[in-house]
This record gives structure tokens, sequence and C-alpha cells, in this order.
């Protein structure tokens, strides 16, 4: 991968260990900051190389532009919940234009964040041709403008096995919108099931932002034996693969018709009942059926997360409506988190270091070359930056980010420049303080939810020195509605042990008075950090 030159977003922060600013501080304001991989304006469907499945539907159903598309699928994130507990193995996303169906498609990708995933399986069904079996593409790789996508050794593995296939050259039905992606496209008796199908290619960008490096196994449905696939399917999964299918739900009903079918269609999935789910109107039934199969033999849980269609949207038409449905299979219990490796550890503090020195001395930020760091530093990942003067140990600056959008290597490097330089806290760090300041970093799990029922409740959950704490509670100014939010990581509760000051204290860090965390309209997430620092001198 090319080397890359990384900009700042002063948007993205949390400042002082957690801030009590109202703005979302999780939505970028700079898109420079997010250019991290090449745009492609090649043609759509298989390259003439053989090598490259080109984007058929950049530009048309998500942004062609990275600064556009990653704008939009942070938004997108930034508007949803991680709310599962437990590890997901499969989920169900839908796959219509990202301006109709992608705020249901966040809701189920949200959940992947901080999971370990190397591999992950898609199976789409086919818009543009009919064939027997489940068709896996010749090619190395997968573009979108966020980049390529390898493929997995499983595909080929898994086009040896009835009823998985290598993609046949078939006649298509080529979408009326063919002529507007390009004006080059593979000569008729060329195309595969896969030149132009949307449904697969739809989801690679939210995955490539969520997990950044992984391996993709494409897989177009055309007539297949769901059970027969699951079985066949079961053989080439592990712990590190995760199975997505895709699909929309009823089409071009009225909408209340719609909500009306759909609903059986989420039972179905919800109660794991195959023979109904087999009647159900959903167009990517084929894969859900085959995931449903899976989920039943390994026990995997099904948890549906949000559902809406068409209609729903501002302006949307209610005579002719598509649904969407957002549902993940967990496997049940804890999700355990690698810890990053001495050489993860000392990398990522020297590259601190180095950023927050240019930075403060007005120099270029450091160049960095993603192919020579590790898996874990390319994972997004939320991290803080604190620095502390080596005299006494007292703060002189904490900035970062609670939700994992950015790779963790560029959210060191925003958060040791905003912490050096825009906590409001502090002045600016001068060059002459440089060598009196001590690096510490504290890489975040993923933000849960705590459901409570009083103050009290809330109270005896929190874990003195464990957990951190972000408190949001809704605010009304004039006519405007907002919410104040603030944050602290688990190294306060040394100043603050006794939890009814903690978030007393935490409350008026929000710039809110300190029982307002009290209200039933507050809502508080907790996490874990895993914290290394530079050696004490």
């Amino acid at each position: 991968m090319r080397r890359i030159s990384l900009w700042m977003v002063a948007a993205l922060i949390l400042g002082g260990c957690g801030s009590g600013d109202s703005k979302d501080a999780n939505q970028p304001k700079d898109a420079n900051s997010v250019a991290e991989m090449p745009t492609t304006t090649t043609a759509p469907g298989l390259r003439a190389d053989g090598l490259v499945r080109e984007p058929a539907v950049a530009g048309l159903w998500y942004p062609d532009k990275v600064q556009d598309l990653a704008r939009q699928i942070t938004g997108l994130l930034s508007s949803t919940a991680a709310g599962v507990s437990g590890k997901v193995r499969a989920m169900i996303v839908p796959h219509a234009g990202i301006r109709f169906s992608g705020l249901t498609a966040a809701v189920a990708y949200k959940q992947l964040m901080g999971q370990d995933v190397r591999t992950v399986v898609i199976l789409a069904p086919s818009h543009t041709a009919t064939f027997p079996g489940a068709s896996i593409p010749d090619v190395k790789a997968y573009r979108t403008p966020l980049g390529l996508t390898a493929l997995s050794p499983k595909a080929a593995e898994l086009a040896k096995v009835h009823p998985f296939k290598p993609a046949p050259k078939v006649t298509v039905r080529r979408p009326d919108w063919w002529t507007k992606a390009s004006k080059v496209a593979p000569p008729a008796g060329q195309e595969t099931p896969h030149t132009w199908e949307h449904s697969l290619e739809i989801q690679l960008p939210f995955l490539q932002w969520i997990l950044g490096t992984f391996q993709l196994v494409p897989v177009v449905y055309g007539t297949v034996d769901e059970a027969a696939a699951a079985e066949v399917l079961d053989k080439q999964i592990d712990d590190e693969t995760v199975i997505v299918a895709s699909s929309d739900l009823s089409h071009h009903h009225p909408y209340d018709m719609a909500r009306s079918l759909d609903a059986w269609c989420v039972k179905a999935v919800r109660e794991m009942d195959i023979k109904s789910m087999r009647a159900q109107e959903a167009c990517g039934k084929s894969p859900i059926l085959t995931v449903m199969h899976l989920a039943k033999k390994h026990g995997w849980k099904p948890h549906i997360l949000d559902y809406r269609n068409s209609g729903d949207l501002r302006g949307g038409r209610k005579d002719s409506v598509v649904g969407y449905m957002a549902a993940v299979f967990v496997e049940e219990g804890a999700v355990k988190s690698q810890p990053l490796s001495e050489a993860d550890r000392t990398g990522l503090l020297k590259l601190a270091r180095q950023t927050i020195t240019n930075a403060v001395t007005k120099k270029p930020l450091p160049r960095v070359d993603p192919s020579k760091l590790s898996a874990k530093l390319l994972k997004p990942k939320a991290c803080f930056v604190t620095l502390k003067l080596k005299a006494d140990d007292t703060l002189r600056g904490c900035i970062g980010q609670t939700l994992p959008i950015k790779r963790l290597f560029i959210a060191t490097m925003e958060s040791a420049v905003n912490a050096a330089l825009r906590d409001r806290r502090f002045k600016p760090v001068s060059a002459g303080e440089l060598d009196e300041i001590a690096i510490e970093i504290s890489v975040l799990t993923v933000p849960k939810p705590i459901y409570y029922n009083t103050p009290n409740d809330l109270l005896k959950a929190l874990r003195p020195n464990v957990d951190g704490v972000i408190l949001e509670v809704p605010v009304v100014k004039g006519n405007r509605r907002g919410t104040a939010r603030s944050v602290y990581l688990p190294s306060v509760w040394k100043d603050i042990p006794e939890p009814v000051e903690f978030m007393n204290r935490l409350s008026v860090k929000a710039g809110l008075r300190p029982e307002m965390w009290r209200q039933p309209q507050a809502s508080v997430r907790t996490f874990q950090v895993e914290e290394f620092g530079e050696p004490k001198e």
C-alpha cells in the first residue's frame, strides 16, 4: 500500500480525558483525514487483467469519492449504538443504496467494532442473472473507492465443492443504470453474476471502514439448496470469520402492507423458524436461510437490531416501499480482546512522540507506511493520549476518541496532536516543554450501554478502577436541542474513588449541575482500556 500523509481532524476529539462539549465529537469535519486509500475511476465489472473486480455502483448507490464516502459512513456509524454482547458470527444486512438503507446497515456493522475478524463471507442474491448454484468469481480482489480487499484462499477452496462453483459466464439482465456507470463494459458473453451485482458490493465500504484489513469470500447466489450450502460453508469458517447475508425484505408494496409482510419475516428470523422463512419475500431469502441453518447448528442467538422501510425516510414515498432489517447472530459469552504486543506499544509511543514533536515545531507530520504495521495497528480502535509532566505527574493534556472509527495508528496521531495543542484547559505545549512531558496511551474497548432503573442501580453497576464512563444528557437551550457529553478514563477513579462523587464531577464536566446524571433521560456507557506509557526516567 502506498505511503500516506496524515491530516488532523480536530472535531474527532473529546478533550481532557473527555469533555463536556455538547456537539457530536465523533462526526468528522475535515475529509482530508480519511483519504487513506486510492480512489478508482476504472470500468465496472472485471478488469482487463482479470485480477480485480472493479466497482459497478460507486457513484450511483454510494459515493465514489473517498472523502464523501468516509464522511457518510462515519456519520451513519456515529448515529448508532453497539448494543449486543458476545461474539457476532453472522448478520443480515440490507443492500439498497446507502442513502436508503445505510442507517440500518450501520446498526448491524457497528456490532463488529472491536471484534477480531479476519475473514468475511458475503452471501448475496443475484439480481441480474439466473443460474444454478452459488458462484465465486475468479479474481484476486474487489475494489471500492476505499481501496482493495483481497479474496481469501478459502474462496477458491469453497468454489470446488457443490453447490458452490466458479462464477459462470451468463447472459445478464443489465440494470437500467449500467450505462451511467461507465462507457466501458465487459463484452457480451463475458459477464458473470458478479459483474453488475450491487447486493454484494454495497456491503464492502462498511466492512473496509470498520475492519480495516480482512479477506473476502464473495458469493452470489443463484438457485441453491440452503442446507447443503450451510454444510459446506461450515467447513470453511473459523472463530475469526463473519458471515453476511445480504437482503432487503418486501418490495414495492404500500407502506402499511409492507410493514405487515415484513413483521412476519422479522418474526421468522427472531424465532429461527426456517419453514416460515421459506415463505417470505426477502430477495436474499436463500442467504438468510443458509445463515439460519448454521445458527441452528452452532446455537448462535439471533438479535433483531433495526427494522424500517424506505417510506420511513424523510420525504420517502408511501405507495411503494422496500423493507430493511438489521440482525446479528451471536455466540454468547465475552469477547476477549487480545492486548497489543510490546513492539506495537513501543511503536505507538514513538509515533505519538514524533507526531507531537513535529506538530509543536511546525514540521510536517510523520509519514507512515501502513504495509509495515501490524494488523492490530491497522484495525479501527478508539484511543486517548495523555500528557503528564515528568517532574510531578501533573496532567498537561488529554484528548481522545470514544468510537473506533479510525485505524489505531491514525487515532493515536490525531489524539497526540490534539492533546498537545487543542486541550482547552491548557496552553499549547511549547517546544521547550517536549523533554519535560511523558506520554501515555489508552486504547479503548467499544463502549457498551448500562441499562438501569434507578441511580442507585447505576452506582452499583459501575466498577471503580475498571470502567471508563461516558455520560450523555439531553439538553435544551432556547429552541435548540442537543446532548451534553463527558467522559472519564478508568484512571480518574484514583482521584475520585467514590461512585457518587465520580458521577457528580462527570456531570459538572459536561457543563451541567452535579445531580443531572440522575435524570431519567441520562444515558451511561462504560468501556475498559489497555493503558501503557513511556518509561519513567
